[in-house]
């Protein structure tokens, strides 16, 4: 069941990081209630590859879904009655957006005292920004992010992912979390104010620090974290390894593995600082060396020696993999439009109250829709005559 089996929460986000917050509590046990626009529901239905696309399949898990259309008074309503028995809203609309619709946070917890409601927003509930539109990609370029990704001579670069999203997502469930054992002891609940931008400026480490004390300046730095060495991607006969052997005592073993173990004691390498001085030319020492292996004999040689390596990993090589396998990092869920679909598994691990997968992402907009309108207090007529004028 989870260790969160006894909470239930009710989303209103769309795209990523509302939902993604949702998705959280969903994995550890939530009964989770998403309500969707009538007729197209979320846009991350039409997100990602696949055909249907699969992204939904994941973001959606352990979700019921209902339809309703919150510019109506009657969809208005609809909410009010599910978010009336909620332990937790979470929205990421613009702000003011909610009281727009007559669902002011305020009123809610006036109805339901112990509510807690996250609210994701670009730039947070407050503040000279806090009515503009805010994407992930924003928050990553506010927060920091995105000045430090890519090569020093190229524009900044995007990962791969919606890390802002993801992260503000992440965020807002550890505020929930927290406001959730708070009540324990207030019975009261309350507002958790997230925005985008600051959940990124959250994992930036020393950089305001820095700069504050000493004027240092992070910039794109590619691969590597300059004076930060060895780390770094290195060319193999078949591919690449990331190779981390930055600490002292770890590269004394890499440099053995190269059958050069006096260049832990050449001042050029022997410490931190000065690898971090001589970084290239360290870094093209090694790449001579590593270019001589194929990438599985040079791991292999790595984990010998107790050396920090890895493999450039797609979804293939995930797939394949033991360790994977081992951990149920990936799981096989069964969906109504995919059949048995792998995807990412519950995570964190807990040892005796385990999260899970116990429901497939709602194949379709407002699936449940009748059911949960019934367990609030709607009648077979209504629901009928609701579904009939669009609302729901």
């Amino acid at each position: 069941m989870g260790p969160l089996s006894d909470i239930r929460v009710v989303e209103l986000g769309q795209l990523i990081a509302g939902p993604f917050c949702a998705q959280l509590f969903g994995d550890m046990g939530a009964t989770v209630v998403k309500i969707e626009p009538p007729g197209s529901g979320d846009p991350m239905r039409q997100w990602g590859a696949g055909d249907p696309p699969v992204w939904w399949e994941v973001i959606a898990r352990n979700k019921r879904s209902v339809a309703a259309d919150l510019r109506t008074p009657e969809g208005q309503e609809i909410a009010r009655r599910l978010i009336a028995g909620a332990d937790v809203l979470v929205e990421n609309f613009r702000p003011g957006t909610l009281e727009k619709w007559n669902l002011a946070p305020a009123d809610l917890c006036a109805a339901n005292p112990r509510l807690i409601v996250v609210r994701v927003s670009g730039y947070g509930q407050t503040g000279p920004y806090s009515d503009r539109a805010g994407f992930g990609g924003i928050g990553e370029a506010m927060g920091g992010w995105r000045a430090l990704v890519g090569s020093p001579d190229r524009p900044p670069s995007r990962l791969g992912v919606s890390i802002g999203d993801s992260l503000a997502g992440t965020y807002g469930c550890l505020g929930a979390l927290a406001a959730l054992h708070e009540r324990q002891t207030s019975g009261q609940g309350q507002i958790v104010d997230v925005s985008l931008f600051e959940s990124v400026l959250q994992v930036m480490e020393g950089l305001v620090p820095e700069y504050a004390a000493a004027g240092h300046v992070r910039a794109r730095s590619g691969s590597v974290l300059k004076g930060i060495a060895p780390s770094n991607v290195y060319p193999c006969r078949d591919g690449e390894l990331l190779i981390a052997a930055n600490q002292d005592a770890i590269f004394r073993r890499l440099a053995a593995a190269m059958g050069r173990p006096e260049l832990a004691d050449d001042p050029l390498y022997a410490t931190h600082v000065a690898r971090g001085q001589h970084q290239d030319v360290l870094d093209a020492m090694i790449a001579d060396w590593s270019r001589g292996y194929d990438v599985a004999a040079l791991e292999a040689l790595m984990a010998d020696h107790a050396v920090p390596a890895g493999r450039m990993f797609a979804a293939r090589d995930m797939l394949a993999d033991p360790h994977f396998r081992a951990r149920e990092a990936l799981v096989e869920v069964e969906t109504e439009r995919h059949g048995a679909l792998p995807m990412q598994g519950v995570f964190p691990r807990l040892s005796r109250t385990p999260g899970g997968i116990a429901r497939a992402a709602p194949a379709t907009v407002g699936k449940d829709s009748a059911a949960l309108l019934a367990e609030a207090g709607y009648d077979a007529a209504t629901i009928a005559d609701l579904r009939a004028r669009g609302i729901i």
